[in-house]
């Protein structure tokens, strides 16, 4: 680029920042007037300090974020890519003098150093952690890649995709974002999760750019890629022109091990070139996307007020058909206070041990298969296999603790279907599900966690979790679960059981065990079957908080709603026993703050359609549809 190109540039971005934060303070201004609790909360948000940029790479499972983040910072396997082993936590790649990595453990305010090589066994599902030590819920990790010196990279987890069970994390990880990259491959189009996800993350970050990936084992990519564009202008608009790059993380890879001469034609090919330069000179514009975040932000709050006093216009002008309807489902959940209330608890009751008695009998199911295999290995395995016995025993408790948790949280999920989204309103669940989720965590963060002690414990038992200790599982507008973990989720109660031996196992082995191989059968009894009355016990344990939590929101549920709705039917009677004068005032006066509301969302949306142009440039080849 030429000196007076660049210099044209930069004084179109430090415009562009003026007009940015000329916005956000006098949208600020605007909403500390009609609502100060939210412009101190977005005045935290706007005085958030930032560094170097942060781009957050999302995407669904197996689209090849780890491979292409690995490919951006031109380091092979950095980030874990096996399907096998695919991130659970998300990594976050700094710049640094030298190779570094931190674990920040859920429970403890410093980090811990992690060696490099171990990054696999800490960032994954089923990596073999340290006695003692919960899965992190981030990663920190430094290297003196060049790509890293403009902006830092983030690696979402990817395993069972963008569902409501790891969204949560990968949510997280962007409300540290200061742009996304989302991921997408050249095998199919956006997947509605894929198209549900971005919707939900890009409410946070106002610049999204698409990354293209495998385009060499799919010629077709093209046709793929226009399909993603129509997609995108019709569920997600605002992205229509967003950019794509396509991409090959496999021949940029290739291109590493091969000599400099012979690599310059494969690193073309890959194009991963094109998105690091993209992204390069994204990052240098990085105060105005944070300031245009801030801006989003500011706009939501202006959306949210808006049909906030759009329900309070429909109270100013009353309809004598909605009092009467407001009456009669007054008196509907006043009844079924009085007569539903112990159906409730019995169907809840009902569902819940069903699904406990699935849950134990899929324990029995699990327990029993690894005392097959095991059994097996203690018969013919060499006398090294059966050395390395209790270490294998102590992952395979791991993997079997890790399937289970997936199990609770679909059981309880259907709970949630079964019961709450039949017996409430969407209106009423949503507020049913904001009460459980305080319930719960109040429940389970102040239970302690269990461990065992001295020679005689074979178990170690503890809860961990993604960081709070709680999955969520999200409303889908009442009639289904599992979209949103914003929209107002169930927080099912700490999903995540951890269990593996304790020392007291360890050294029974040493001392009993060694090479015999009958003590070893006894051995192998004794610790599966301590491990199976310590998960019952805890499946048990999981159920009972979710039944009680669960029928403590059944009831304050109705009787907040009894209150809804008699204040409702007051302000109706007020609004009509007032002259018409009073009415059309009151009708007047929210609609100019309606039309001051609309006005003040056209003003952000003319300025963040602005900041949208400071994105990269998309590769020619991908510019038409």
């Amino acid at each position: 680029m030429s000196a007076p190109a660049k210099t044209n540039q930069a004084s179109n971005t430090a415009a562009l920042e003026k007009l940015l934060r000329g916005a956000v303070d006098a949208g600020l201004a605007h909403l500390r007037r009609i609502d100060p609790d939210a412009a101190s909360d977005l005045d935290v948000l706007r005085r958030r300090e930032q560094t170097v940029p942060s781009i957050v790479v999302v995407g669904e499972t197996k689209r090849g974020k780890s491979s292409l983040t690995n490919a951006l910072i031109g380091v092979p396997n950095l980030s874990p890519v096996d399907a096998a082993v695919a991130t659970s936590s998300y990594l976050e790649f700094v710049h640094g003098p030298q190779p570094a990595a931190q674990a920040y453990i859920p429970g403890r305010e410093d980090p811990i150093p992690v060696r490099i090589e171990d990054i696999r066994d800490y960032g994954t599902v089923l990596g073999r952690l340290p006695e003692g030590v919960r899965p992190p819920r981030r990663l920190e990790i430094f290297h003196p890649a060049p790509m890293l010196q403009y902006a830092s990279l983030l690696d979402t987890p990817g395993v069972g995709g963008l569902d409501s069970l790891h969204a949560e994390v990968a949510l997280d990880a962007v409300e540290r974002a200061t742009a996304l990259l989302f991921v997408v491959d050249a095998s199919a189009p956006f997947s509605q999760p894929e198209l549900n996800f971005l919707i939900e993350a890009s409410k946070r970050v106002n610049m999204v750019l698409f990354a293209l990936t495998k385009v060499d084992a799919y010629p077709g990519w093209r046709t793929i890629l226009d399909d993603d564009r129509s997609l995108l202008r019709a569920h997600a608009p605002r992205f229509a022109s967003a950019p794509f790059f396509p991409v090959s993380s496999r021949l940029a890879e290739l291109a590493l091990q091969m000599p400099a001469d012979a690599a310059a034609e494969i690193v073309k090919e890959s194009r991963v070139a094109e998105l690091q330069h993209g992204l390069i000179g994204l990052a240098a514009k990085g105060t105005a996307l944070k300031t245009a975040n801030t801006l989003r932000a500011v706009r939501t709050e202006f959306v949210r007020l808006d049909l906030s006093v759009g329900d309070r216009m429909k109270s100013a002008d009353p309809d004598p058909a909605l009092l009467e309807r407001l009456k009669e489902e007054r008196g509907k959940v006043n009844s079924r206070k009085r007569s539903e209330t112990k159906q409730w608890s019995l169907a809840l009751n009902t569902e819940t041990q069903r699904a406990r008695v699935d849950a134990q009998s899929r324990l029995r199911k699990y327990i029993t298969q690894l005392q097959d295999d095991f059994g097996k290995t203690i018969e013919k395995g060499s006398g090294g296999d059966i050395k390395k016995l209790p270490y294998e025993v102590d992952r395979a408790l791991y993997a079997v603790s890790i399937r289970l948790s997936a199990d609770l949280e679909h059981r309880f999920r259907v709970i949630g279907q079964r019961i709450l989204a039949s017996v409430f309103s969407p209106q009423e669940l949503n507020y049913v599900l904001r009460r459980l989720n305080a319930k719960l965590r109040t429940a389970m963060t102040a239970k302690p966690q269990k461990e065992g002690s001295g020679d005689q414990s074979l178990v170690v038992m503890s809860a961990f979790s993604t960081g709070r200790g709680l999955y969520s599982l999200a409303s889908a507008g009442g009639a289904t679960l599992g979209a949103s973990a914003l929209a107002g989720g169930i927080v099912v109660p700490v999903v995540g059981v951890g269990i593996g031996l304790a020392a007291g196992a360890f050294m029974m082995w040493r001392r009993k065990v060694q090479a015999n191989r009958s003590q070893a059968k006894v051995w192998l009894r004794e610790v599966l079957g301590e491990s199976r009355a310590a998960l019952s016990d805890e499946i048990a344990t999981r159920f009972t908080d979710l039944q009680y939590a669960l029928t403590l929101a059944l009831d304050e549920a109705i009787e907040r709603r009894l209150k809804q709705l008699d204040g409702q039917i007051a302000e109706i009677d007020k609004t009509m026993v007032e002259d018409k004068n009073s009415r059309q005032k009151k009708r007047a006066d929210l609609q100019k703050e309606r039309e001051q509301l609309r006005a003040r969302i056209k003003q952000l949306d003319e300025v963040l359609i602005k900041a949208r142009g400071i994105a990269p440039a998309a590769p020619s080849d991908t510019q038409g549809g």
